[in-house]
């Protein structure tokens, strides 16, 4: 692809048309980015809360694991309507009810007394604020301000979550251990609340409301139109897209993505740590460095999503993940040793790696309905999370350790490798299907 060397864009609106040496789409992503860090509390929190609410009210994993299921399964399921609702609204206007939305539901969580309402604050509340907030959200910033990095900006962006556990995780181990549960949920709910003014005040809809060209774009494009209808035009692209042999693909895929990282590592892996003995800041700890490698391995993936066939890089990348996850059964133990740390930077540099490919992959299949399309493919990735947060909790009860688990997981990736190879290429000059 081309390179650029020059990034002076030249404000159209201007009348002094005096250059710009940084183009303005890099400062929307860079408060894209912080808001995605912001909004990441509440991804790090679930996991430290099974053991703490199982000792105080005496739920079962299973339980738990069904109010975490609930949350992920609406992050996903809420994500292609909040991507046809930003092209409605606006992004602001949706990010910033999304971020309030998850200040109620976090906050609301340190009065609860039985689990349903863990259901319906954690489970409902949060997951759909949270899936107004999902990749869906990188996605329309990236289509509308980008032409060209738009890989790059893609494996930015979705590195942002693993910044946010990163920075987050320790904190909130540290309190639940030393506070209790609740400190660590109003955590939460202010690292969101605080999100929503930075959204307001300096994240903007589309290039053409400050006068520019996107990112390496050749040409002004104007602001179009609201898209009334939103939640209609959302079922209809699916209806489109399920009629074709690569959305299937590619939604299989990501549900393994997301059975083998955000249902499996995310929620159970510091309790099923701490079954070995080992103690929960510890545990959460390694959690949090996994955070540290997969931000170097999400850009790096969009990096080389820009230069490399993305059908190949997903199926490399869902094999060495299911390599590691065998190995991990044999790897927990109650001291941190050598092998596990081996485990966690191998393992983090292909957390969310599988983004940057996939979402090439919608792009190119489904052109300008892409951004909708991926939200249905992050739908897929959440409900296989979901399944697994509560399948796993379930395996916990019923066979007293987590090792069923990590080595069906296993599988299912080496799955995933075959079903990325078959995906079909969009021959050059063909249209993308809408």
């Amino acid at each position: 692809m081309p390179q650029t060397t020059e990034t002076v864009v030249v404000d159209e609106t201007r009348t002094d048309a005096r250059p710009h040496r940084i183009h303005r789409a890099w400062f929307v992503a860079a408060v894209t980015f912080v808001t995605i860090i912001g909004a990441a509390a509440f991804r790090s929190l679930p996991g430290l809360l099974i053991d703490p609410l199982h000792q105080e009210f005496g739920w079962s994993r299973g339980t738990i694991g069904a109010a975490v299921s609930v949350n992920l399964a609406l992050y996903g399921l809420t994500a292609p309507f909040a991507a046809a609702l930003m092209d409605r609204f606006g992004i602001r206007r949706v990010v910033a009810v999304a971020l309030a939305v998850i200040t109620l539901g976090a906050g609301t969580t340190v009065w609860m007394t039985a689990a349903w309402q863990l259901l319906l604050c954690w489970g409902l509340l949060v997951g759909l604020g949270s899936g107004s907030m999902a990749l869906a959200f990188a996605a329309t910033v990236t289509n509308r301000w980008f032409t060209e990095r738009r890989g790059l900006v893609t494996g930015i962006l979705t590195a942002a979550s693993a910044s946010g556990q990163l920075i987050f995780l320790p904190v909130l181990s540290w309190t639940v251990q030393h506070h209790g549960w609740r400190p660590a949920s109003v955590t939460v709910a202010l690292a969101a609340l605080a999100v929503i003014p930075f959204v307001w005040l300096l994240l903007r809809d589309h290039p053409a409301d400050v006068g520019v060209k996107p990112y390496g774009a050749t040409e002004f494009v104007p602001r179009p139109a609201p898209v009334t209808g939103a939640a209609r035009r959302t079922v209809t692209v699916l209806l489109s897209a399920v009629r074709t042999g690569p959305f299937w693909l590619l939604a299989g895929t990501f549900a393994i993505c997301g059975a083998s990282t955000n249902g499996l590592v995310q929620t159970h892996f510091v309790p099923a740590a701490h079954d070995h003995g080992m103690p929960i800041t510890a545990a959460a700890s390694l959690l949090a460095v996994i955070g540290v490698f997969d931000v170097l391995g999400t850009i790096a993936s969009g990096w080389f999503t820009d230069r490399f066939e993305p059908r190949r890089l997903l199926a490399v990348y869902y094999a060495l993940r299911g390599i590691s996850l065998l190995f991990l059964p044999i790897l927990l133990a109650p001291t941190v040793h050598p092998p596990m740390v081996f485990f966690i930077v191998f393992y983090g540099l292909d957390w969310v790696a599988t983004v940057p490919p996939t979402l090439a992959l919608c792009r190119e299949q489904y052109g300008q309905d892409s951004a909708i399309v991926f939200g249905w493919v992050l739908a897929s990735h959440q409900v296989g999370a979901a399944l697994v947060a509560f399948l796993g909790g379930v395996a916990r009860d019923a066979f007293g350790s987590y090792d069923v688990v990590w080595y069906a997981s296993g599988a299912l990736c080496a799955a995933a490798a075959l079903m990325a190879l078959v995906i079909r290429r969009r021959p050059a000059g063909m249209p993308a299907l809408a």
